[in-house]
């Protein structure tokens, strides 16, 4: 049966029944629309919840776009009953458009939310506060650089979806759809930055050369990987400046990574002292600074000379820690006991300058014996000659 007669059979029922004006008419078809679709969308909801009584992603799924789906069956129920209604060519063909338009954005919408959705149950299981978070830190920065592509690749697809329900600028929206499938041949020079990033963010969550979290130094400066955009990272400075790369700067470019395979990381301390320091007991002193240090996992702790120079030793102590920031601590603790160990009992084998006087002692003795001669072979005064 044809749409205008299913019109006409709606038109003749409410006039004969209710004496119903047109408009009316129209007004209560839309109205019982309305009402079946949240009447099937409630249906629908209860029936899928118990489905997935045990599926903790879908459950909060459902929850999370409770709304946006009721509008979205409001929707899709007055897309299909308008051809029934009665209504001027141009109003219905710009209400049609505008519920296309409304349900492509709502879908996307839906979208957006099932990927964030996916990606926070997904990570429920890892934590980033745990003292081994090597493996939370992998898939936290995997799941969140792809979340931010997937979720730039549904905005691209929605965006052209929705031009194409326009006539008008249907073209340019199929020349999105182009560009998200072949982006590298399609755009032009003007999108290659950020393309260039959006796939080194893909690249990135493959091969994890950073992750959340990562002790790095970029630029000559020590930080921590705080966030993974899908085009910048953001670097936490030391000293809590944030530093901002380009996502290609760690595809293209070498930085060092502190914590790539593991957070534990050996921690070293240049001492330079005299040629008459106690290495041994200077050994026995660090190997209990360590031990009573809460910074100190256990593991490696050393001391060795390292260097001679002119004055001074070179004496390296190396010790071992959890981490960059305990690492750090751990050197700056065992540089001040040490230092404060050597003044108060040696403080001899600090740094300092010697003088050679043997070469001058000689040439003062010298020079005393050359006056005694002089003065013996001088000549008499005329004093000393009235005197005799």
């Amino acid at each position: 049966m044809e749409l205008g007669s299913i019109q006409n059979a709606i038109n003749d029922v409410a006039r004969a029944l209710f004496f119903l004006p047109g408009w009316a008419v129209n007004g209560l078809v839309l109205a019982l629309a309305i009402i079946a679709s949240l009447a099937v969308h409630r249906l629908l909801r209860r029936i899928m919840w118990r489905a997935f009584a045990g599926r903790p992603f879908v459950l909060s799924l459902l929850e999370r776009v409770r709304a946006l789906t009721r509008l979205a069956f409001v929707t899709l129920a007055l897309a299909l009953i308008l051809p029934a209604v009665s209504l001027p060519p141009d109003i219905a063909a710009w209400t049609a458009a505008a519920l296309r338009l409304v349900f492509v954005v709502l879908m996307g919408w839906i979208a957006l939310a099932a990927v964030d959705i996916g990606v926070t149950v997904y990570l429920l299981r890892f934590r980033l506060d745990a003292e081994d978070n090597l493996l939370a830190r992998k898939h936290v920065t995997q799941m969140r650089v792809l979340k931010r592509v997937i979720s730039t690749l549904v905005i691209l697809i929605t965006t052209a979806a929705a031009l194409m329900t326009f006539s008008a600028v249907r073209q340019v929206g199929v020349s999105l759809f182009a560009s998200a499938g072949v982006a590298g041949i399609v755009v032009g020079l003007a999108a290659r930055p950020v393309l260039a990033n959006l796939i080194a963010g893909i690249q990135l969550a493959v091969t994890q050369p950073i992750r959340i979290e990562d002790a790095v130094i970029v630029e000559n400066e020590w930080g921590t990987i705080e966030e993974i955009t899908s085009t910048y990272v953001v670097v936490r400075l030391w000293d809590l400046r944030r530093l901002v790369v380009p996502l290609a700067y760690f595809i293209e470019k070498p930085f060092q990574n502190w914590t790539r395979e593991g957070s534990a990381l050996l921690g070293s301390v240049l001492l330079y002292l005299d040629y008459t320091a106690p290495i041994e007991r200077i050994r026995a002193k660090a190997a209990e600074i360590a031990a009573q240090s809460k910074l100190w996992d256990r593991r490696v702790v050393g001391v060795q000379v390292t260097d001679a120079r002119e004055r001074t030793i070179e004496v390296r102590v190396l010790v071992s820690a959890a981490n960059a920031s305990a690492a750090f601590d751990l050197r700056c603790e065992m540089r001040e006991k040490l230092i404060a160990f050597l003044r108060a009992e040696f403080p001899s084998a600090l740094p300092h300058t010697r003088a050679d006087l043997t070469l001058h002692e000689a040439a003062m003795t010298g020079a005393a014996n050359r006056r005694a001669i002089e003065s013996e072979a001088a000549p008499p005064t005329r004093a000393a000659a009235g005197r005799r």
